[in-house]
Parts: structure tokens; C-alpha cells; sequence
């Protein structure tokens, strides 16, 4: 792509689906205008211009064209910067595979994991379980792979890395070690964090926690 490109990123920092964008944008070494919006205060006139129907982050701006939901995203800045650090394998079975878990992610594990911090008793233990299958599930991925991209980090490691930055949130409120529980999936994480466009992109998981902290104690959790 020319240099003249236009590429601005509508986000907020602690979310999981916008750290998914920012992870691909740093792989590829494309710059950007990351613009922060105020989702608690009132969303801006752009987002809700860019993102009619969801009205919801990110949406990845490329040439006043806006690209909506997270996996999309990351899949679009492969497509269009293909000659920099490929995401996803070129091999259709293996995009498949990628895409599938992926998309368990978002609907099969994202929601349990929310409620580890938003849920008390019974019903935290119970989701406490469901994370921790679900998670066990993917960790099977690995195999013997130090990525789930294989020897490379790829499209369903950058997936994934937003929730690893929520284990110690995630440990913290529901008195439980991952580590104990999914080993592989903890070294898988830092493995990745060794690799200077993650942990330049992550936040701090103390910061994740804090901010989770701050935000139960507003809306009385």
C-alpha cells in the first residue's frame, strides 16, 4: 500500500477486540492516528458516523473507509499488507481451523471469562468451570507448536493475547491459578510477550486489574 495511506484506529484502551487491531497494526508496522473514544461518557460523532449499526470499537479507518468487528479487521490488514508478517496460514484447511477457534473465542469463552469478575457465588464457580474447559479446549491447539500459529505467531494467537492480559484480573477475583490449570497456555503466553510488538501493545495486567477494580467499585459489583 503507498505511503499516503490514511489509516486511523477508533478504540479504547482496555478492550479486549481493540488490543486485537493494535497487535495486527504492530505486527504489520503500520502506522496510525489511534483516536481513544469515551465510551462511559458518550461516544463520538465518528464512531457513531463510522459504525452505524453496532456503534461500538474499534473501527479501523483505511482511506475514510471504515472496517467494522474485530476479526474482520485483523483479517482485512492481512489481506491488504500480505507482504508483511502473515496472520493467517495460506493453506484453506488451516484458515479454516484458525477462524473456528477464533470465532470460540468470542462466543464461547469471552462471555464466561466476563463473569469471572461480575459474578459472585455459585454462579462464578460455575463459570469458573465453563473458562476453564473452554481454555483446556484450546490449549489442546498448541499441540507441540510454541504458537498457535504454528512456528509463527499468527491470527489466532493475536485472538487470543487480549484475554492472556486478563489472567491475573481473571486469577485475582475468582481465587484460582490458570497456571496450575493450563500450563502450556500460560508458557504459550509468555512466549508471545517475548515478541517486542506484544508486549509493546498489551496493557500491563496489574493495569488490567486495577482499571477492572475501579470499574466494579463505580457500578457497584
Amino acid at each position: 500500500m503507498a505511503n499516503s495511506d490514511q489509516i486511523v484506529l477508533l478504540d479504547f484502551f482496555p478492550s479486549v477486540f481493540g488490543i486485537r487491531v493494535r497487535l495486527a497494526l504492530a505486527a504489520k508496522g503500520i502506522e496510525y492516528d489511534g483516536k481513544e473514544e469515551d465510551l462511559i461518557g458518550g461516544k463520538s460523532s465518528l464512531l457513531l458516523k463510522m459504525n452505524p449499526v453496532h456503534k461500538k470499537i474499534p473501527v479501523l479507518i483505511h482511506n475514510g473507509k471504515p472496517i467494522c468487528e474485530s476479526l474482520i479487521i485483523v483479517e482485512y490488514i492481512d489481506e491488504v499488507w500480505k507482504d508483511r508478517c502473515p496472520l493467517l496460514p495460506s493453506d484453506p484447511y488451516q484458515k479454516a481451523k484458525a477462524k473456528f477457534w477464533a470465532d470460540f473465542i468470542d462466543k464461547m469463552v469471552y462471555p464466561c471469562s466476563k463473569k469471572l469478575w461480575t459474578a459472585k457465588g455459585e454462579e462464578q464457580e460455575a463459570s469458573k468451570k465453563e473458562f476453564l474447559d473452554r481454555i483446556k479446549l484450546l490449549e489442546g491447539e498448541l499441540k507441540s507448536y510454541p504458537y498457535f500459529g504454528g512456528e509463527s505467531l499468527g491470527f489466532l494467537d493475536i485472538a487470543f493475547l487480549p484475554l492472556y492480559s486478563r489472567f491475573y484480573t481473571f486469577e485475582a477475583f475468582g481465587n484460582f491459578s490458570i497456571e496450575a490449570e493450563c500450563p502450556k497456555l500460560v508458557a504459550w503466553g509468555k512466549r508471545c510477550m517475548e515478541e517486542e510488538f506484544v508486549s509493546r501493545s498489551l496493557p500491563h495486567q496489574h493495569k488490567i486489574y486495577d482499571l477492572v477494580v475501579e470499574f466494579t467499585k463505580n457500578v457497584g459489583i
